[in-house]
């Protein structure tokens, strides 16, 4: 088993545990728990800005880089369960990033001069 995996086996693991089981969600769970994990990450993004000194005029504030490390974590943790609300395993997560990076790539090499989804519509 790779790292990927281990984590999702992991995360499912933590979720059935808490009492969230992303197995065979209806549509209408599938959009509570895409709004719950964005509403906890978007917590956990503030959580991050808090662990850098973003307050230019305050004199007083450290970087706290372990806890922007910990937020980190927590994102993925939040993440990885997105995913597998959504029915992705770490297998399509892999296959999506690789598809989605050259997308990012092939965009780079063209200038990026207009916005167009359609050449990730394949992903």
């Amino acid at each position: 088993m790779d790292k990927l995996e281990e984590i999702f086996k992991l995360q499912d693991q933590l979720n059935k545990r808490i009492g969230v089981n992303t197995d065979d969600l209806t549509e209408e769970e599938q959009a509570k728990w895409v709004l719950n994990y964005t509403r906890a990450m978007q917590q956990e993004m503030a959580e991050l800005i808090d662990s850098v000194p973003w307050k230019w005029w305050a004199k007083y504030q450290d970087f706290d880089k372990q806890n922007a490390r910990v937020e980190v974590v927590d994102l993925f943790h939040f993440l990885i369960s997105l995913g597998q609300v959504l029915g992705m395993t770490a297998d399509d997560v892999y296959d999506a990033y690789l598809k989605k990076n050259q997308v990012n790539h092939d965009r780079q090499d063209s200038g990026y001069t207009a916005k167009d989804e359609e050449d990730s519509r394949h992903i």
